[in-house]
């Protein structure tokens, strides 16, 4: 599988919405997370392992845009792919689709790495760089 063909399911529940059947913004974030924790755990980098071992990831920064709504029951999918990495960052670019294709939510989304019990910056385990690195799209910058 191309990093490109990364694709998590979502459907929309009631939960998701607000009064109108419409989702609610904040919850379109969850979506993209849950895609991010997919793709890791997809190419064996499972989160709670490297938490023990004092290493997180964090989100920095989110550019994102509303292109269409999302409605109660509708089935969506979550793309994430590498578009940067950096030594102790990474940019994912994520897109919000329905079941059409039409898209609804695109998103640049900055991870930094940094050490749990310090809350700083460190740089990627060299492991979790070389995943990284096999899933980049893009600009690969150490």
């Amino acid at each position: 599988m191309q990093p490109a063909d990364f694709r998590y399911p979502v459907r929309v529940y009631y939960e998701d919405t607000d009064a109108g059947g419409i989702v609610y913004n904040a919850n379109y974030l969850k979506f993209l997370e849950r895609a991010r924790t997919e793709w890791l755990r997809e190419r064996g980098v499972e989160q709670d392992e490297w938490l023990r071992q004092d290493v997180a990831f964090v989100v920095r920064h989110i550019d994102i845009d509303f292109h269409r709504a999302a409605r109660f029951n509708q089935m969506l999918s979550v793309t994430c792919v590498i578009q940067e990495l950096k030594r102790a960052s990474v940019i994912f670019t994520q897109q919000i689709q329905d079941e059409r294709g039409q898209q609804l939510v695109s998103a640049r989304v900055t991870i930094a790495c940094v050490s749990l019990s310090q809350m700083r910056p460190t740089a990627f385990p060299e492991v979790i760089k070389g995943v990284f690195s096999s899933g980049t799209h893009s600009t690969v910058v150490y």
